[in-house]
């Protein structure tokens, strides 16, 4: 599976500056290609009650998570502990949330790169390229 770095994402109570809403999981977002270190602030409308017990979804809304762009996202999560997903938070990408060794990976299939929930993307963004 072909896969490259997108961004790190951290579960924020604060408002950020530019957070686009995200209906399908109520959530709030921040561009991480504006971000200098490829960081996400995810901001919950309301933060969820998730037993400790359903530990992929707690980690989820607890812990920060690594995302990766991929090529074919079923591809990506075929046997992996999904914990949230595959949906369309915006038409430019579909995601899906799985919980592997311990920790939270968000795969995304992007349909367009040139922007994020209608926003352009920063000048000298560039598309980096998927390894094995």
């Amino acid at each position: 599976m072909k896969k490259a770095f997108d961004h790190i994402g951290i579960i924020t109570a604060e408002p950020q500056a530019g957070e686009s809403w995200v209906a399908d999981s109520q959530v709030w977002v921040t561009n991480p290609r504006l971000h200098p270190a490829r960081i996400e602030y995810i901001r919950p409308l309301t933060m969820p009650d998730v037993p400790r017990e359903q530990l992929g979804l707690w980690r989820l809304w607890h812990w920060p998570h690594v995302a990766y762009r991929v090529e074919n996202l079923r591809s990506a999560i075929a046997g992996q502990e999904v914990v949230l997903g595959p949906f369309f938070p915006a038409p430019f990408v579909e995601v899906a949330f799985t919980h592997e060794d311990g920790v939270i990976i968000e795969y995304m299939e992007y349909r367009d790169l040139t922007h994020w929930f209608g926003e352009p993307n920063p000048a000298g963004f560039e598309h980096v390229a998927m390894a094995e």
